[in-house]
């Protein structure tokens, strides 16, 4: 008998499905992107506005630590959704295996290379004098845990593929919740400062991995680590990590992105412009994981679907997940134009910092309501196993169009130009998605009727 969850991606409506997958993915994202809000907030308002600035140096390197679980976790579940669409539960187990092995190996031989290079690495990525302090003392604690987090996002996203969006949800509240109470308690009463946000993200991480695994070795899941598939295989490897790369080169991206971003801030506007990029990247996040979060519902509707050759239903799903990304990104346009003091005030009292967030906000989201279009594209692309497709799409945005914006942009116009790089490569980034969607409509069409013969 086929299990019910299967019959649903084939026959239950569209809308209802999307949100039922959707809703609980867009919450663990959401309550995902609170780790790194709170902490900004509580680091700004318990520590200072330096603070933010050493922390917001330590965005490339989570960046690059984050791209392993991409590349781990974003591949294994498309490629779970596409083998469960083709009734391959015995593939879907054989990824779950490696995925685990491929995890452990990548973090391990990662994480001591930048333990070893931890200063330099730091100096080159923004920190001075007075922000390095701060950076180190946070990612002396968060990298040896970091296997904790991978864990917890990479099966996190396996969850949900196999059909447990809901419980793939409370694992990221469980965590979320635990790191809000954390905190306060080591930053004001054990006055622990920077590293108390970071031993409160490790044991909160922790106790979210132990929730995760705790799901794939019970004899109820549909899917089961297996002690015989915990074990490297060719062809599987090759298929995980070929969708893994999109996102994964996205976030490596983003990381070089970062760095280049942190030093021409340091050099238009010293330390304190640092920190507005940290209150700057906590807005986008807030949003960004929203669509990031409708994506991963997507996913496994899409993927199967595809999988399963059921091209209406793939097409229904993208449009309806297309609608929703606008909308949202639009609402977080109006709220960066409108109140982005109200919004900087979270996270200091520091007039200075105050100003220059403000000013950051208003121009860096300029084409903001085009962002969702393109991120929600590039993951179609990745649901139906076309990575090449997805990785040029989740390069061009931060990669190919951003990075010469901000090497041209700050000359002509100093530190608004490093805020203005942003919409321009949102603008071009989007070009270039509508170019990819009209091509996909034609797609569409040709496998519709194809099937019609």
């Amino acid at each position: 008998m086929r299990p019910t969850r299967e019959i649903e991606f084939e026959t239950k409506k569209i809308s209802k499905l999307v949100w039922d997958y959707a809703l609980p993915a867009i919450i663990g994202t959401m309550v995902n992107a609170t780790y790194n809000i709170v902490d900004r907030i509580f680091i700004g308002q318990g520590v200072g506005a330096l603070a933010i600035s050493g922390l917001a140096v330590t965005f490339p390197v989570m960046n690059l630590t984050a791209a392993l679980g991409m590349l781990v976790g974003a591949g294994a579940s498309s490629r779970i959704s596409i083998s469960l669409g083709k009734r391959d539960h015995e593939r879907a187990e054989k990824i779950l295996g490696n995925s685990f092995l491929l995890t452990i190996a990548l973090n391990l031989v990662f994480i001591t290379l930048l333990m070893i290079f931890l200063e330099p690495i730091l100096m080159a990525f923004g920190a001075s004098e007075e922000t390095y302090p701060f950076a180190r003392d946070y990612l002396q604690i968060i990298l040896p845990g970091n296997i904790f987090v991978t864990m917890t996002y990479s099966f996190n996203s396996m969850m949900r593929a196999s059909g447990y969006p809901q419980k793939a949800m409370y694992t990221m509240l469980i965590g979320a919740f635990l790191n809000i109470i954390l905190d306060p308690i080591f930053i004001f009463v054990f006055g622990m400062g920077i590293a108390g946000v970071a031993w409160a993200t490790i044991i909160s991480m922790f106790l979210g991995m132990l929730f995760v695994m705790h799901h794939f070795t019970r004899k109820t899941s549909s899917l089961r680590l297996k002690r015989k598939n915990i074990r490297f295989e060719k062809s599987i490897l090759i298929a995980i990590i070929s969708i893994g790369l999109s996102p994964f080169f996205m976030q490596v991206a983003a990381s070089g992105v970062a760095v280049l971003m942190n030093t021409s801030l340091k050099t238009y506007g010293g330390d304190l412009a640092i920190g507005a990029y940290g209150i700057l990247l906590s807005m986008f996040m807030l949003i960004i994981m929203f669509v990031i979060g409708l994506n991963q519902g997507l996913q496994p509707i899409i993927g199967y679907n595809y999988g399963a050759e059921s091209y209406p239903r793939v097409k229904a799903t993208f449009y309806y997940g297309l609608k929703i990304a606008t909308v949202v990104t639009t609402a977080g346009f109006l709220l960066g134009i409108f109140f982005p003091r109200l919004f900087a005030r979270a996270f200091t009292s520091d007039v200075q910092l105050l100003d220059l967030a403000e000013n950051a906000l208003r121009i860096s989201i300029l084409a903001f309501p085009l962002v969702g279009f393109q991120v929600v594209l590039s993951g179609f692309f990745q649901s139906i196993g076309q990575a090449k497709k997805s990785i040029i799409l989740s390069l061009s945005r931060q990669l190919i169009f951003l990075i010469p914006s901000i090497i041209i942009l700050p000359r002509l116009f100093g530190l608004n130009g490093v805020w203005a790089a942003t919409p321009v490569s949102d603008f071009m980034g989007a070009l270039l998605a509508a170019y990819f969607f009209w091509r996909q409509i034609k797609v569409f069409r040709t496998l519709e009727q194809s099937n019609r013969i």
